[in-house]
């Protein structure tokens, strides 16, 4: 096989998602719009419409949601040789909100025995995660199952041990674990894994035990981690790295915020994507607060993802010095 096939793969949960027409509590709803989400297929998309090759890893259930996700993959460039579709348990799928004035929206999940929720270790493919140069996880897809988690944790362990780099976002979902312990201890083992961190700044309250960005990011690189990035909200995102480059990078001031959701995995898709282009921590943060307040200003998880063309021409209209207003 190629060796240089894909730039990123990453594994995760996709899901059928209908977001309402209008605002209002989800039981009056009568209209919805569909759209895929997931938050590993968030950033298998937003890397791929820059120009990287990315590959997500998954289970689909065989039914019109998977089918639908199928499409959504194809559409958008992302390589799925490894998902396997199941004939036995379904494609999740979740009701979302219309939010309003910048508030976060409901989000009803209905993923439980969901195909992805299956994931294990026969599903890791050697021949096709050697052939990225980057593994990206995230918090969600160890959530999903003890099975899960150990493929999370043997992908991290094997693609370090072949000399690729790893990223890793916490995308905390408590309500998915058993205890905050077992989500602490598990997660934070994953992390340990990881070349470049990214939490936010309640996550890495949770995660570590500390209030400060600067020793949430020195608790994972005591640990040997290389970069950790911290996104603190409005006042946009912390770096540290191991040879203690440190900065702050101001957020973009978004005129109308439409949907929070997305964000992080806005943020992680410019991230990850400049530092594989070779770009300097301090511009690839740049360009995750970029995508990450493009992200929030459509309905979707994945919409406001830009494409190269876009992503070039529209942050060389930005200021390089304080919060410029954006949207």
């Amino acid at each position: 096989m190629n060796n240089n096939k894909l730039d990123v793969v990453t594994l995760g949960e996709a899901m059928m998602m209908f977001v309402a027409t209008k605002a209002g509590e989800l039981h009056d709803v009568e209209n919805f719009v569909r759209r895929a989400a997931g938050a590993e297929l968030n950033v298998a998309i937003g890397l791929s419409r820059i120009g990287l090759r990315s590959g997500w890893v998954s289970r689909l259930g065989n039914d019109s949601f998977g089918r639908f996700i199928q499409s959504t993959l194809e559409k958008e460039n992302v390589d799925y040789e490894c998902v396997l579709i199941d004939a036995e348990h379904p494609t999740g799928f979740q009701l979302k909100s219309k939010a309003e004035n910048g508030t976060d929206p409901t989000v009803e999940y209905f993923r439980k025995g969901s195909a992805a929720s299956h994931l294990d270790l026969t599903d890791f493919n050697e021949d096709y995660f050697i052939s990225a140069r980057h593994l990206h996880l995230s918090g969600v897809a160890a959530a999903l199952s003890s099975t899960s988690y150990q493929l999370s944790l043997y992908a991290a362990k094997w693609m370090r041990n072949a000399g690729k780099t790893l990223s890793f976002d916490p995308n905390l979902r408590p309500s998915l674990w058993k205890s905050e312990a077992e989500m602490v201890e598990q997660l934070n083992q994953l992390a340990f894994h990881a070349n470049w961190v990214l939490p936010g700044l309640k996550e890495g309250k949770i995660l570590t035990g500390y209030d400060k960005p600067e020793d949430i990011a020195d608790f994972y690189l005591s640990q040997g981690v290389d970069v950790v990035v911290i996104k603190t909200g409005e006042q946009g995102a912390y770096y540290k790295t191991s040879e203690n480059q440190k900065g702050i990078v101001p957020a973009l001031r978004v005129k109308h915020v439409i949907d929070t959701v997305g964000a992080g995995d806005g943020f992680a898709v410019g991230v990850i994507s400049a530092l594989l282009e070779g770009e300097s921590l301090q511009r690839a943060v740049e360009r995750g607060n970029f995508v990450g307040a493009r992200a929030i200003q459509v309905i979707g998880d994945s919409e406001g993802l830009p494409t190269k063309a876009q992503l070039q021409q529209e942050m060389s209209l930005l200021s390089p010095s304080t919060s410029p207003v954006f949207g």
